[in-house]
């Protein structure tokens, strides 16, 4: 019995040109394959706008939640206008929508009558649950009209979560017994169960995201625990890429990489994959595959089990924002060590990300990392935080805190390659490095600089890259 999850993305969903395409590959996969299993994001650019309904319902903005759930609710009906669906199923696939329309509406309202300094990560998953749920209706929906049998499943349903919202974890052992309660009953029927991305519930029922860019990391921990053979990322790249396309030109899609590669591509800024999906596929041995929805014919990239650790090779580069703390007399880490941890723990429920952490006679560094999980104002909340948490104690804490950005330098066997490493540094020759660290995988080398110089950076590091390969070919 082989088994195929396959996720596509909200950039593959928003068209009915990409939802032919999604079609055609379910289609095509079902002859290669005795099961699938599909999860799937909300269309593109939903989440953002959901949650700016949620930030206008925390301030009483009735006019502007509701001009945004009147605008997702034209946008998804006129997708479905757009499909070749028979009247039966449009009703009902238009019945649904305007439930759960009308269920976002009450979730604002609800956040409206509780007014708050800060929108809760609590009722903000609630509302931004409403995309995904949105769009695996309209998938099964378009399976069932092609004599495909799919049935729109509820991440929450399934994904047994902690309690951390915003940013939860999957609780493995109830997810494990859900699974085989939900899901298997669905496969072993030979259907195809489309499963919303992103979302969990606590073991009380109350809905969790799991962060940008979470249906990866629903498919892999769903990968791992029906047994899959593999999983696929379905999106609108050709694969994973050397470096940001819309950086830098040259950059090309990387063939293979391990499961340590791809984590750290993944950690340290690609956007493409979330960061904490890779354990689960790693720990079960089970391959990934990215692919350019649009050109399905193409290999995409490989991630799996091999050799590639060991071979020192520059495979990628990548930045990310980060925050450093200086102190410019020396002391004792330990006391703003624990105040970071218990900051981005409330803050944006991260546990422990100190990338770098140094200090001299006369002056202590720390750096710390901030995932693109996160969202991309997860830099601004947690500066916000640490300033206000360290005017509290401002002779204790004589933190100059700053942004900075966290160039990353991405290949197997890093640790064993001191010339590659140094070619690498060689490449930094002008821009003030203020820190910098060997990963823990022996795949990565990260330097620490000014947000003005990450750009010349990077286009330094992937002018090695290109050079390496083609020197190498």
């Amino acid at each position: 019995m082989t088994t195929l999850v396959m996720k596509f993305g909200g950039a593959a969903l928003g068209t009915s040109a990409g939802l032919a395409q999604v079609l055609a590959i379910i289609a095509d996969e079902l002859e290669n394959w005795d099961q699938l299993l599909v999860v799937v994001s909300a269309l593109d650019g939903v989440t953002d706008s959901l949650l700016d309904a949620a930030h206008f319902a925390r301030i009483d903005h009735p006019r502007g939640y509701r001009r945004i759930a009147a605008n997702l609710r034209t946008r998804h009906l006129a997708l479905i206008d757009q499909l070749p669906l028979d009247r039966p199923d449009r009703n009902t696939l238009q019945a649904d929508i305007d439930q759960l329309i009308s269920g976002l509406l009450d979730d604002c309202l609800a956040i409206a009558n509780n007014l708050n300094e800060e929108l809760s990560p609590i009722h903000s998953d609630t509302v931004v649950a409403v995309g995904e749920r949105l769009s695996a209706r309209i998938i099964a929906a378009l399976l069932r009209q092609n004599n495909i049998r799919g049935v729109a499943v509820d991440g929450a349903d399934v994904l047994i979560t902690d309690d951390v919202h915003g940013n939860a974890n999957p609780e493995i052992v109830p997810t494990a017994q859900r699974v085989n309660s939900v899901l298997m009953p669905i496969l072993q029927r030979d259907m195809i169960p489309v499963v919303t991305g992103f979302i969990g519930a606590t073991a009380d029922g109350v809905t969790t995201t799991l962060g940008r860019g979470g249906t990866d990391f629903t498919a892999s921990v769903l990968s791992a625990l029906i047994g899959a053979d593999e999983l696929w990322i379905w999106t609108d790249v050709d694969g994973i890429m050397s470096a940001d396309p819309r950086q830098q030109r040259q950059a090309r899609v990387i063939p293979r990489l391990s499961y340590n590669e791809a984590a750290d591509i993944a950690y340290f800024g690609a956007r493409i994959l979330h960061a904490r999906m890779i354990a689960p596929l790693a720990e079960a041995h089970l391959p990934l595959r990215v692919k350019n929805i649009f050109a399905p014919a193409q290999s995409g990239t490989l991630v799996a089990s091999g050799e590639g650790d060991a071979i020192p090779v520059l495979k990628a580069v990548t930045s990310i924002q980060g925050l450093s703390l200086r102190r410019p007399t020396s002391g004792s880490l330990a006391g703003v060590t624990r105040l970071v941890g218990n900051t981005l723990f409330k803050t944006l429920g991260m546990r422990s990300e100190v990338l770098i952490a140094s200090q001299s006679a006369n002056s202590s560094f720390i750096c710390l990392v901030i995932p693109t999980s996160i969202g991309i104002d997860g830099v601004d909340r947690l500066q916000r935080a640490l300033q206000a948490k360290m005017a509290e104690y401002p002779e204790k804490m004589p933190w100059e805190i700053d942004r900075v950005s966290l160039v990353t330098a991405i290949g197997g066997g890093l640790h064993q390659a001191p010339r590659l490493m140094s070619r690498v540094l060689e490449q930094m020759d002008g821009i003030e490095i203020f820190g910098m660290a060997l990963g823990a995988s022996n795949c990565s080398v990260t330097v620490a600089l000014a947000d003005k110089d990450s750009r010349e950076a990077v286009t330094r590091i992937h002018d090695l890259i290109i050079k390496s390969d083609s020197d190498s070919a």
